[in-house]
């Protein structure tokens, strides 16, 4: 599930979180990157579960308007279009599902004024009121919808990244992330197959790249900090002790590390973190330092590059 960049974040927070705390604990890093990473596929199956949350609440007010003492036509005669959505019911019948959300306790009870609210944003909507207009019934028609509700308005909902924050304060940089994969996977989904769900991470090789990433980002710290100040002659000295220092460790070690990484990969990976987790000119500070020692490590020989499209490449 999770992505070699996702990863590389993990990875970042974890080692600023002990680089400044000045633990030196690998065994203690390692624990709480692999937490941090399990802690991404619960937010997939809790984001996942709020369209079952919403049904309840749709069909709370179907209830409503059935009892009322005089009620309207609208209120005798509801359209359960939403309620019978067939996406909602797979999941409300997908046992691994319901049993993984059980365990951990990943449910919306706590937050059922948001659920109200964001069900009441949802019916307004031009997609939804065609959703429940139209005469067509179909799998794919109902998918869609559940798409673009979490593509349109879980993605930059404030309120949702609040509670996100307050419940786990692993999940507040994975919910873009995990709502594509989720999107991803059920657009993929094709009439009556059972529903699979991700592992932690897409492969087991990428397990072995985020704990050697990060156990050699950790035990290299200050090998590859003094390298880097080699060549930072014409930038400020704040710039060693910043985010860039860290992310720059981590080029290299990345870089020194996996041989089937191309180094021009590695570095525009860093350069994007960069953007996001430091200073505005923090992207031409990391291009630069990670291209002027990452190149003077492969004339050294301590850069080997291989596989497919590889060997004797320059990156």
């Amino acid at each position: 599930m999770i992505s070699r960049r996702l990863i590389r974040i993990k990875v970042f927070k974890v080692l600023f979180s002990h680089i400044s705390s000045g633990s030196d604990s690998f065994l203690a890093a390692e624990k709480e990157l692999l937490l941090s990473c399990s802690k991404t596929l619960e937010l997939y199956y809790f984001i996942l579960s709020l369209p079952l949350a919403l049904k309840k609440v749709a069909q709370q007010k179907i209830e409503v308007g059935l009892k009322k003492h005089q009620p309207t036509p609208e209120d005798l005669n509801p359209n359960r279009k939403f309620v019978d959505n067939r996406l909602i019911l797979l999941l409300d019948e997908d046992i691994e599902f319901k049993t993984f959300c059980s365990k951990r306790g990943l449910n919306w009870l706590d937050h059922i004024s948001f659920v109200k609210k964001i069900y009441k944003t949802l019916s307004e909507t031009s997609y939804f009121e065609a959703y429940m207009s139209s005469g067509n019934s179909s799998l794919e028609e109902d998918i869609k919808l559940i798409c673009t509700f979490f593509e349109e308005e879980l993605e930059y909902c404030e309120e949702l990244e609040s509670i996100l924050e307050d419940s786990n304060l692993y999940w507040i940089d994975d919910l873009a992330f995990v709502i594509n994969t989720i999107t991803k996977k059920l657009y993929s989904i094709k009439k009556e197959e059972v529903f699979s769900h991700p592992s932690i991470f897409l492969k087991e090789e990428d397990k072995d790249y985020a704990i050697r990433l990060l156990n050699v980002s950790m035990i290299r710290y200050n090998e590859y900090s003094k390298l880097i100040a080699e060549y930072a002659i014409n930038w400020k000295a704040e710039r060693l002790a910043s985010v860039d220092l860290l992310l720059i460790v981590m080029g290299i070690a990345e870089a020194v590390s996996f041989p089937n990484i191309p180094m021009k990969v590695t570095i525009n990976e860093y350069v994007e973190l960069s953007k996001f987790y430091s200073t505005p000119n923090s992207k031409v500070f990391v291009n630069g330092m990670l291209d002027k020692v990452l190149m003077a490590l492969k004339e050294e020989g301590k850069i080997e590059k291989s596989g497919r499209g590889l060997v004797g490449s320059v990156e």
